[in-house]
């Protein structure tokens, strides 16, 4: 095939395939990707629309779930409904810029997501370590400029992917044996050695990740250390109980994430339908689990809901 010339009037397009090996299942794997999808969408703006309705949650923990909310809602639109189209009605092209748009949402918004984890950890940290200070050292100041930074973060650091990939020459193939576009999967099929473009891809992904996890890790240390010294045990409980559903989304988000990482570098026996299907999942299951781990269990978010729907059922 003769090189795809990026620069031609003529929309150049790329080749969705899907889950090598499991196309045929593709119409039942996108019954649990849309409910999850639909889950994430209305979860996360519930949460949106009651912390802005409600002053009282005007808080730093409140306005960082909101900074994620967001994020979600971005990471989940930008992939499965054009993921759905691919599994139910067979749409496998889409065009070049469309292609490098939707990789440069996935990448800079997986960033930001870990970011505003990170943030979260740190509320909690100064929430349960210094609970007097909480509301003096998280002010609504310092809370819009750690927003800031972890946006500028994620979009300095993966606006050059879209640029670098529109100067390579195309020429193995169209197909992207992907359900979505990765920049991976995209850099594999120009005529080009991009050796080193891989390498700054991968460097970038490993370097905010890994730091993101290590900084969480060492937050939830301190953290655990201060509930073991409460005095009351229900209280260890409870905090516990809260800290303990945090981890499990965040372990979830960084394990899949940096499986997904790590098999681009080292997997190259791992089956391609594992590896796509856990690069999937790194994308879909935390906007579906945030809204259910930090919004139903909180109490004050919960609470609101029910009372609007009491007072509207009435």
């Amino acid at each position: 095939m003769p090189p795809l010339n990026t620069s031609h009037p003529s929309p150049v397009t790329f080749l969705l395939m899907g889950i090598p090996g499991l196309e045929h299942l593709h119409v039942w794997i996108g019954i649990p990707f849309c409910s999850m999808y639909v889950v994430a969408v209305v979860g996360n703006m519930t949460i949106l629309a009651v912390v802005r309705a409600e002053r009282s949650l005007h808080e730093p923990m409140f306005l960082f779930l909101c900074m994620l909310s967001v994020t979600d809602l971005v990471l989940s639109t930008s992939t499965l409904p054009r993921m759905l189209c691919l599994f139910w009605l067979g749409a496998h092209d889409i065009a070049f810029d469309a292609c490098l748009t939707q990789m440069f949402f996935i990448h800079s918004f997986t960033a930001l997501e870990s970011g505003f984890f990170l943030s979260m950890a740190i509320d909690r940290y100064v929430a349960i370590c210094h609970p007097l200070r909480h509301t003096t050292i998280l002010t609504h100041t310092r809370i819009t400029m750690i927003g800031i930074i972890v946006v500028i973060r994620g979009v300095a650091f993966f606006s050059p992917h879209p640029i670098l990939l529109k100067q390579l020459p195309y020429c193995r193939t169209r197909i992207i044996a992907h359900t979505y576009c990765e920049f991976m999967a995209i850099v594999k099929l120009a005529c080009l050695d991009t050796g080193t473009t891989k390498r700054y891809s991968l460097s970038m992904a490993t370097i905010i990740g890994s730091c993101d996890a290590i900084l969480i890790a060492i937050s939830y240390v301190f953290i655990l250390r201060s509930v073991f010294r409460l005095p009351s045990r229900e209280a260890s409980f409870k905090a516990l109980g809260t800290c303990g559903s945090h981890v499990c989304v965040i372990l979830v988000f960084y394990s899949t994430a940096g499986f997904s990482i790590f098999t681009h570098r080292f997997g190259k026996n791992i089956p391609a339908h594992i590896h796509i299907f856990i690069a999937n999942i790194y994308l879909l299951v935390p906007p579906f689990l945030n809204p259910i781990v930090y919004g139903v269990r909180t109490k004050k978010i919960r609470e609101h809901v029910l009372r609007t729907l009491v007072v509207k059922v009435v």
